[in-house]
């Protein structure tokens, strides 16, 4: 069969490197991407997804590919850009004839309020400028796989958690608080239920996708866990970095308000619609398939976070 190449572009990125860290615990051959920077003790090719010979050339002799990068959390640059990487890595992967796996989010899902749980046969009228993008370049990618051009799969992540994930809502509102002294910070309801998904749960979720020949052209809900309330999520990070820390939330008025100033708000109001009614992600079906698949509690991965920051 010869040498089956694994290729991670986004790399350095919280999930990116887990997949990184799995494709390494399994011995399997690894290619790095990323458009910037290095990842440490892994050779790293450099290229920019949105020119399409960079996208070939990252992705060339590859045989699996993870399409894992982040675009910044803006609506226009994502209407920009995202069509562009899905359309550049999609025929990148075709003339290699690499399968693709791509980690995806959940914006896609709508109207709000979503089903308790949800899974993958929720309706797709996204709410959300954001969501409507993750829609189209999910639709991009399964239409691929449906005309035979790819093979492709997807993996669809809740909210994460996890070493290196500084974009993570519990590390901008929680631990990144927490480690300077100040109080954790919650910018929804405090009643709404949500569950988590570790990052190193979906390195190995994903990696394990890929090697699953019967999972291509489907949508499967990456492994979660249990919901919690975020005074919950609060108490489990005090209790990790063994301080008592009093939760504060920001009213939804003055959410609004400062949203008017503050740019990255705006982008996060949009979405808010996800943490003010309980948002519950089932994986029931990637379960079935793959029963043996455990996933981290809560107390040992975020104790496992607060190290990797500390």
């Amino acid at each position: 069969m010869g040498r089956q190449l694994h290729t991670v572009l986004g790399g350095s990125g919280a999930v990116g490197y887990a997949v990184v860290q799995e494709l390494a615990r399994r011995k399997l051959d690894i290619r790095v991407v990323e458009r910037s920077k290095d990842v440490q003790g892994f050779e790293t090719v450099r290229a920019d997804l949105l020119d399409p010979a960079q996208a070939a050339m990252a992705v060339k002799d590859s045989a699996y590919v993870y399409l894992c990068v982040g675009v910044p959390y803006n609506h226009k640059i994502w209407q920009a850009q995202w069509p562009v990487v899905m359309r550049n890595v999609l025929d990148a992967c075709a003339e290699a004839k690499a399968r693709l796996v791509f980690l995806d989010n959940i914006y896609m899902y709508g109207p709000d309020p979503l089903r308790v749980p949800f899974d993958e046969s929720h309706p797709q009228e996204p709410p959300s400028k954001k969501g409507k993008v993750r829609k189209a370049v999910a639709d991009m990618l399964l239409d691929a796989h449906r005309s035979g051009k790819i093979k492709a799969v997807i993996g669809r992540s809740a909210d994460f958690y996890g070493p290196k994930a500084r974009n993570s809502l519990l590390f901008s509102a929680f631990l990144e608080n927490m480690l300077r002294g100040k109080e954790p910070q919650w910018l929804a309801s405090p009643s709404a239920r949500h569950n988590y998904a570790f990052t190193p749960d979906l390195g190995r979720a994903l990696v394990t996708l890929a090697l699953a020949d019967d999972a291509y052209g489907q949508v499967w809900h990456l492994p979660v866990g249990d919901p919690i309330l975020p005074r919950e999520a609060a108490e489990l990070y005090g209790k990790a970095l063994d301080r008592d820390f009093r939760l504060r939330y920001m009213p939804g008025v003055l959410l609004k308000l400062l949203s008017l100033f503050v740019p990255i708000l705006r982008e996060v109001r949009e979405m808010s619609y996800q943490f003010n009614n309980d948002y519950l992600m089932s994986w029931e079906k990637y379960k079935a398939r793959f029963p043996d698949f455990l996933i981290t509690p809560y107390e040992e991965g975020i104790r496992e976070t607060v190290d990797s920051f500390r």
